[in-house]
């Protein structure tokens, strides 16, 4: 039986541009039904194998372990890690809470580091002034799906004998130099939130590279216990083990998963046209020294999860920001300095992070979802042209 899928709402009118909007391709109630006609709604179910076997297959992961969110994942990043209070964790200021919150709950001291000057990804070549004996590990974020500086990163963290954890969030399907995104750390986290690429609402995965880590992350996942060496025989009763929480998924939203994973090449395909799209129009701009454009760092890919702007001000960027809401069209800024937040400024050491902050005061994220058509990125990009050029032409009147 068919079950349509009827377009997801966006709170406005059919004219308006809101910033995302839910990618839904047909499937994703058939395969809700077809768990429900199964009868096993909880998690570790059949579609919770297949998504995670699409991982390890495609990408090449050891093992890869749907989480309830990419936090999830990150959470047990941290307790796989076995971090005691005092150990530090280095990590990018411009970067979404979850990063850090995962790594303080196991009582790690954090210490941001700035982005780079063309990228919002973490300076790598100033890195090495943050280690101290008391740092256990080095978390990266690829921004945009974009990848850091993945050689200079692994020879860092191999020399200093760190942990390597990849926040890749936004980099599903996303390279360097020909290596999946996700398989250089000794664990990496994705998300499927609404607002990313491959979608099911809420939802993540923990990609575990290092195998040594593989059976105390199943541990971990499945509250502490052995659950999941009881249902394969390997034990004829399950205990408590180790620390460990509820991350696991229900089943129904791995089911959700893989209708999406099904369409994973049809899904980029779009949004990488889409952002070209964008990309041309605006080019001008940046010709004109009027905003910057995405840099693609040397290696990576382009997953086309954002197309951004990089604006001369927070001055130009409202008003960039408000030519196109009189127009109803949604863009919208990006994180805020974790570093420089009302929670961590008493705790940070007073380094300045000038990148992290100019990001944090210029960036802008346009609409980007599968179903924007070529009219509206048009449309968008001629609103974003219109606005650099009358805010230029206001002067001293600013």
């Amino acid at each position: 039986m068919n079950y349509p899928l009827k377009p997801a709402p966006t709170g406005a009118t059919t004219t308006d541009i809101p910033f995302n909007k839910a990618c839904l391709l047909g499937n994703e109630m058939v395969y809700i039904m077809e768990c429900l006609d199964q009868g096993h709604l909880a998690g570790n179910g059949a579609f919770t194998k297949k998504c995670e076997q699409y991982f390890e297959q495609r990408f090449g992961i050891a093992k890869a372990l749907m989480t309830t969110s990419c936090t999830d994942a990150l959470e047990m990043s941290a307790i796989l890690m076995d971090l005691q209070p005092g150990d530090e964790v280095i990590m990018p200021s411009y970067t979404f809470v979850s990063t850090a919150n995962a790594f303080l709950l196991r009582g790690a001291n954090i210490v941001f580091a700035d982005s780079e000057a063309d990228t919002p990804n973490i300076d790598v070549h100033k890195l090495e002034a943050l280690i101290t004996d008391k740092t256990k590990a080095i978390v990266i974020v690829h921004y945009a799906g974009m990848a850091c500086h993945m050689d200079a990163l692994l020879e860092l963290t191999r020399r200093h004998n760190l942990f390597l954890v990849e926040d890749a969030a936004h980099a599903i399907d996303a390279y360097y130099k020909g290596k999946p995104l996700g398989t250089f750390g000794h664990l990496a986290t994705f998300s499927f939130h609404e607002t990313k690429n491959i979608i099911c609402g809420e939802g993540g995965l923990l990609a575990i590279n290092d195998p040594a880590l593989i059976e105390r992350a199943e541990i971990i996942r499945e509250k502490g216990t052995n659950r999941l060496a009881f249902f394969r025989g390997q034990v004829d009763k399950y205990t408590w083990q180790d620390i460990g929480s509820s991350f696991l998924p229900a089943d129904y939203v791995a089911a959700f998963l893989w209708a999406q994973l099904e369409n994973m090449e049809k899904i980029q395909a779009r949004r990488l046209e889409i952002w070209q799209q964008y990309y041309e129009l605006l080019k001008p701009l940046e010709e004109k020294g009027l905003l910057q454009l995405p840099h693609l760092p040397q290696g990576a890919s382009n997953n086309a999860h954002m197309f951004y702007l990089v604006c001369q001000s927070l001055e130009q960027r409202s008003h960039i920001i408000d030519t196109l809401k009189k127009d109803k069209v949604q863009a919208v800024f990006h994180y805020l300095p974790l570093h420089d937040s009302p929670y961590y400024q008493p705790r940070h050491d007073g380094r300045a992070l000038p990148n992290v902050m100019r990001y944090a005061d210029c960036l802008l994220r346009l609409p980007l979802f599968f179903e924007l058509s070529a009219e509206q990125v048009s449309r968008v990009a001629k609103l974003v042209i219109a606005a650099c050029v009358s805010y230029e032409m206001s002067g001293p009147e600013r």
